[in-house]
């Protein structure tokens, strides 16, 4: 499974800030629409990403206030990202090997979306449950032979 097949189904709808917005007004964002990550968008690029992590960080490191900071001040400004060509289990190791719980999908500089570690646990348990009732039906249906046929009592 890649990438484009869990963005098929996710819904195209991305939430942005611009790195120079006081970070109150993407927490203010983020609250509102129940989010846990905004793109940093400059100039039409990605240039960083902002979760409830770096949010926490930063006003720690302000000693407990937002204050003044800017996104920029702290965003992780080299996210990792991934292709819509990347296959699902590349996108797990990645985020597994970082701690990363949002991945900004780039087609070339095109922002396509935003893989979350729920939509990919997600995407994992959908294809467990099909494969898990694949093999169900597969084994309910599985041909008996002669001899086993004589040796169950409802053959008789």
């Amino acid at each position: 499974m890649k990438v484009s097949d869990i963005l098929k189904f996710k819904g195209s709808v991305l939430y942005t800030v611009q790195p120079d917005q006081p970070l109150s007004a993407a927490v203010a964002t983020m609250n509102e629409y129940d989010i846990g990550s905004l793109v940093v968008i400059e100039h039409g690029d990605l240039v960083g990403m902002l979760t409830f992590r770096e949010v926490i960080s930063g006003i720690v490191g302000n000693g407990g206030s937002v204050g003044a900071l800017l996104v920029r001040t702290v965003m992780d400004d080299h996210p990792l990202t991934c292709t819509p060509e990347t296959e699902l289990d590349e996108v797990r190791r990645m985020m597994l090997n970082k701690h990363a719980r949002y991945m900004p999908v780039l087609n070339g500089r095109t922002l396509m979306g935003v893989m979350s570690f729920y939509d990919v646990a997600k995407a994992v348990v959908e294809s467990q449950d099909f494969e898990n009732r694949m093999l169900k039906a597969y084994i309910r249906d599985w041909p008996v032979g002669e001899e086993e046929a004589q040796q169950r009592p409802e053959a008789a």
